[in-house]
C-alpha cells in the first residue's frame, strides 16, 4: 500500500465527496504528506468556495425563478419526459429590450421587421398597459412607424377607455379611420380638439354618431379647415347622426369639406330639410340616398395595425378595475325575489342611437361618380355645357342672395371669417 502511494506513476484521483443530510463533505484520507512529496498541483475544485446546496434549491424569489427558466425553452417528448433547449441570442436580446422598451431614446431608422417583433414582445409582456412606461414606449413606436402601429382605430362604446387612456390614444399618428360612435364626448372634450391637429390630418373616415354634439362642436371641428386649410381637410366620410342639437346652421360649416363623399346627418335637429338637401348638392355635390348606405353600417371601421390587441388589453384592465361594483347584483336579485322591486320597472338596455334613427328620416348623402365619356368631346360642346351650368347656377345664386338679405342676421354665421372663428383659432 505504501509502495503504491509513494510511486511516482500514481495520479491523484482528487478529493472524495460524501453527501450526508443534503450536504456535501470532503473525506480527508491523511494523504497530505504523500501529496506534498509528490509536489503536484492541487486539483480543480468541483464547486467554488462558499457554495451551498440549500441556498440554490430553496430560493423562492420570483426573479430567481425567472432567471432559471427565461433562458430556456421547455418541451415534452412523446415519452412524457421534460426536455429543454437554450434560446437563441436574438430572442434573449429581444426579451431584454422589450422589458426596458420605455428607456429607448428613438426607433427612427430601425428596421420595420425587427421593430414589429419588438413591439409584439413588449405587448406580450403587457408593457403598454403600465401607467407611465406604457405611454413612453408607445410614443417611441408611433413617432417612428406611424400607420404601421395603427392605421384604423375603433373606439365605439368605449368611453372608459377614452377617459383612462386619452394620452395613449392621442399618441397615434397617421390614422385613416376613426370610430368614436356612442361615446358621449360633447363639444368641449379634449379628444374633439385633438381631431383638428396636424397629426390627424390623414383621417379620411370619421364616425361621431351619438356624441352629444351641437353647432358649436361642428364649428370648432371645421374652423382650421375653413380658415387655415389644415386639419380634417382630407375627410371623405363623416357620420354625425343621432346628434339632435346639430341644427341647420351647423350643417353650413360642413361645406368646407370639399373632398367629402359620404355624409350621414340622420337624427339631427334639422328643420328645413329640403333647403339643406339642395345646399349640400350645390356646394359639395352630395345627393340624398333613398337606400341606406353600406359605408355607415360600422363594419368597415376596425382596429388594424400592430397595436390592435393593445386596445383589448386596455379594456380588459379597466373592466377588472370596475369589477367590484358588480357586487350589488345579488342584492337586487334578492329584492326581485321578495317582491320589493318589480321586474317590469327595470328598463331594457337599448342604445339611445336607435331611438333617434327610428324617429327620424334617414339623411344619408353620397357623391355621384362622373360618367365616363368614351368618345372625344368637341370644343363647342364643352363650351356650351359650361355655359348651361353657369346659367343654371345664376338664378339659384340670385335667389339665395335675396333670401340671405331678407333673412335674420343670425344667418351670417355662414361667413368663413367670422369673429367667433378668429376667437376660436386664437384658443388653439
Amino acid at each position: 500500500m505504501s509502495y503504491y502511494l509513494s510511486s511516482e506513476s500514481h495520479l491523484d484521483p482528487g478529493p472524495i465527496y460524501v453527501r450526508e443530510n443534503g450536504q456535501l463533505h470532503v473525506v480527508n484520507l491523511a494523504l497530505d504528506g504523500v501529496r506534498s512529496s509528490l509536489q503536484k498541483p492541487r486539483p480543480f475544485r468541483l464547486f467554488p468556495k462558499g457554495f451551498s446546496v440549500e441556498l440554490c434549491m430553496n430560493r423562492e424569489d420570483d426573479t430567481a425563478q425567472k432567471e432559471k427558466t427565461d433562458h430556456f425553452i421547455f418541451t415534452y417528448t412523446r415519452e412524457g419526459n421534460l426536455r429543454y433547449s437554450a434560446k437563441s441570442l436574438f430572442s434573449l436580446v429581444l426579451g431584454f429590450i422589450s422589458d426596458n422598451v420605455d428607456h429607448i431614446d428613438s426607433l427612427i431608422g430601425f428596421p420595420e421587421q425587427i421593430a414589429e417583433k419588438l413591439f409584439s414582445a413588449a405587448e406580450a409582456r403587457q408593457k403598454f398597459t403600465e401607467p407611465g412606461a406604457g405611454l413612453r414606449a408607445l410614443q417611441k413606436f408611433t413617432e417612428a412607424y406611424g400607420s404601421l402601429v395603427l392605421c384604423s382605430l375603433c373606439l365605439r362604446n368605449r368611453y372608459l377607455v377614452i377617459s383612462e387612456k386619452l394620452e395613449e390614444i392621442k399618441s397615434f399618428r397617421e390614422l385613416t379611420c376613426l370610430d368614436l360612435s356612442c361615446c358621449k364626448l360633447g363639444d368641449e372634450h379634449e379628444l374633439l380638439e385633438h381631431l383638428t391637429n396636424e397629426a390627424l390630418s390623414s383621417v379620411t373616415q370619421l364616425h361621431l354618431k351619438d356624441n352629444c354634439l351641437s353647432d358649436a362642436g361642428v364649428r370648432k371641428m371645421t374652423a382650421p379647415v375653413r380658415v387655415m386649410k389644415r386639419g380634417l381637410e382630407n375627410l371623405t366620410l363623416l357620420d354625425l347622426s343621432c346628434n339632435p342639437e346639430i341644427t341647420d346652421a351647423g350643417i353650413g360649416y360642413l361645406f368646407s369639406f370639399r373632398k367629402l363623399n359620404c355624409l350621414d346627418i340622420s337624427g339631427t335637429g334639422l328643420k328645413d330639410i329640403k333647403t339643406i338637401k339642395h345646399k349640400l348638392q350645390t356646394h359639395i355635390g352630395l345627393v340624398h340616398s333613398k337606400v341606406p348606405l353600406k359605408e355607415f353600417d360600422h363594419s368597415n371601421c376596425k382596429t388594424e395595425g400592430w397595436a390592435d390587441q393593445i386596445v383589448l388589453q386596455w379594456e380588459r384592465v379597466i373592466a377588472e378595475a370596475v369589477k367590484p361594483r358588480e357586487t350589488s347584483k345579488p342584492r337586487t336579485a334578492a329584492q326581485h325575489f321578495y317582491g320589493k322591486q318589480s321586474r317590469a320597472e327595470a328598463p331594457l338596455k337599448r342604445p339611445v342611437a336607435d331611438t333617434h334613427l327610428n324617429s327620424s328620416e334617414k339623411l344619408q348623402f353620397y357623391k355621384e361618380k362622373a360618367p365616363d365619356c368614351h368618345g372625344p368631346v368637341l370644343k363647342h360642346e364643352a363650351i356650351s355645357s359650361q355655359e348651361s351650368k353657369k346659367s343654371t347656377k345664376r338664378p339659384f345664386e340670385e335667389s339665395e342672395t335675396k333670401q340671405n338679405n331678407s333673412s335674420q342676421p343670425s344667418k351670417q354665421k355662414y361667413v368663413c371669417l367670422a369673429v367667433e372663428d378668429w376667437d376660436l383659432l386664437n384658443s388653439y
